[in-house]
């Protein structure tokens, strides 16, 4: 039996899975933590993943890595991380990406170039801050990598040897601002441009199903993709499936045939990891609006739900507006999160509990009438994530979104993605494996056409309103 390992190199942990080949099935699986924060060094990734595989991933016929987007490696000449890498959640970009829009003559010029609007999150806009504030390090910037590709590199072994070339693939290059998924190349004009006229090299853009390399004990590795597009692959997702995705961060995307260039901005046109394209819509606050209300109540999840469930549909007009690392759908870097509609009557545990859900999950449906709005048709609602495995944020979640929910068995499926990638370089063909789907552990429908949870998301956008007017 042929066995093949899947990394997710998140923003909190590393997962490894273990799966046989042909069918799928998840033999084994371990995680290890990541240090806090929106920056962090890049061997810590590298230490956790071996932490993670230690005991799982010696035997394996093949393995690819999946991770998460956006973040800035930059390495010396030696291969050596010119400081910490900046993670996809650190805003302090936020005004060069400003900046690079406007120099590039608005959105819709992005749009039309990589498929995406640049927001603090996107490498490119990483690229300016370090240019702008980082000079000395700018200029001993030699290579720049995403963390999934900075991970396949170690992979290798010693990473700096020759011959040892760095790889990426088209889903998480469509993240970086500079790689155009609708033309399938690198744009260094504009990697010149955010980097004030440094243009450092940059991983080659393998293809989906192409091996890259092998590790010092023989597996063959993948080329491995971004968490999300990782994600997609794990779950099979088809033409109309929506998926929204609840970790610490929130998505909500789709496969599509063809590429998409949104001048607002919402939709950041990515690439998939079979070939085809990845429309996404991102939220920096999902799970970690949950973790956080609990912690503030002083109680662990389990009991935020059971709070929750004791207060009714919208809270007794108690609303949260979750922006407590700022946002970047609506692209409000610099918010922060606020509780409206409080009455001495609705100042109870019950009721800040369950205005966490709603408010969660009203910014996710905002998030799902943008992808709505850019015309993919949707065929079913897809829920995965921590989160999802609350009964409630299902429940919650399909009042809010108005249409019915599914939410399937949980298990990771970025790692499983990235296993399922590792399988088909294996197999040296050009179809992805075939693995059975998941089975489907709830689904979820609006109760009253969905009335209630309209009111829910009027009054969340009246307190929105009123505080950003937007």
């Amino acid at each position: 039996m042929a066995k093949v390992a899947g990394v997710d190199s998140s923003t909190q942990s590393c997962k490894v899975v273990v799966c046989d080949a042909d069918t799928g099935e998840i033999l084994a699986q371990a995680h290890a933590p990541h240090p806090a924060g929106t920056q962090a060094p890049a061997e810590s990734w590298w230490q956790a993943l071996c932490a993670a595989g230690d005991g799982l991933i010696d035997d394996v016929d093949a393995i690819a890595v999946a991770g998460q987007q956006h973040g800035l490696v930059a390495l010396d000449s030696d291969g050596l991380p010119v400081r910490d890498a900046l993670l996809w959640n650190d805003v302090r970009s936020a005004g060069a990406a400003e900046d690079l829009v406007a120099e590039l003559g608005g959105p819709q010029a992005w749009a039309d170039a990589v498929g995406s609007v640049p927001l603090a999150a996107f490498t490119v806009a990483k690229l300016r801050w370090m240019a702008d504030h980082e000079p000395d390090l700018a200029d001993r910037t030699h290579r720049i990598m995403l963390p999934h590709d900075y991970l396949t590199w170690r992979l290798r072994g010693a990473a700096a040897a020759p011959g040892n070339e760095p790889t990426t693939d088209r889903g998480d290059a469509s993240g970086t601002g500079y790689w155009s998924p609708a033309a399938q190349h690198y744009r260094k004009d504009l990697l010149a441009l955010a980097f004030r006229g440094r243009t450092p090299e940059l991983p080659r853009v393998a293809g989906p199903a192409e091996a890259v390399g092998r590790t010092p004990a023989g597996a063959l590795i993948a080329a491995g993709t971004g968490d999300n597009a990782g994600a997609a692959l794990g779950l099979g997702i088809e033409d109309g499936d929506i998926v929204i995705s609840l970790g610490t961060s929130g998505t909500v995307y789709t496969r599509s045939a063809r590429p998409s260039a949104d001048a607002t901005g919402a939709v950041a046109g990515f690439a998939d990891a079979t070939g085809a394209f990845l429309p996404l819509v991102c939220t920096l606050n999902a799970a970690l609006v949950l973790r956080s209300t609990a912690e503030m109540l002083g109680v662990d999840l389990p009991e935020l739900e059971r709070l929750a469930r004791q207060a009714p549909q919208g809270a007794e007009g108690v609303v949260l507006l979750p922006y407590l690392s700022g946002e970047r759908t609506p692209n409000l870097p610099h918010a922060a999160g606020s509780l409206h509609g409080l009455r001495p009557h609705a100042m109870r545990p019950s009721t800040i509990a369950r205005a966490a859900f709603e408010g969660m999950l009203c910014n996710m449906a905002e998030a799902l009438d943008h992808l709505r709005a850019s015309g993919v048709p949707i065929r079913r609602v897809l829920l995965i994530g921590g989160a999802a495995r609350s009964p409630l944020v299902a429940d919650i979640a399909a009042q809010i979104f108005g249409v019915a929910v599914t939410v399937p068995e949980p298990t990771e499926y970025v790692a499983l993605g990235a296993a399922r990638q590792a399988a088909w370089a294996l197999s040296g063909t050009s179809q992805v494996p075939c693995w059975p789907a998941r089975t489907i552990a709830e689904i979820a429908a609006p109760d009253d056409n969905g009335t209630a949870g309209a009111l829910i998301r009027t009054e969340y956008q009246r307190a929105r309103e009123a505080v950003y007017g937007q």
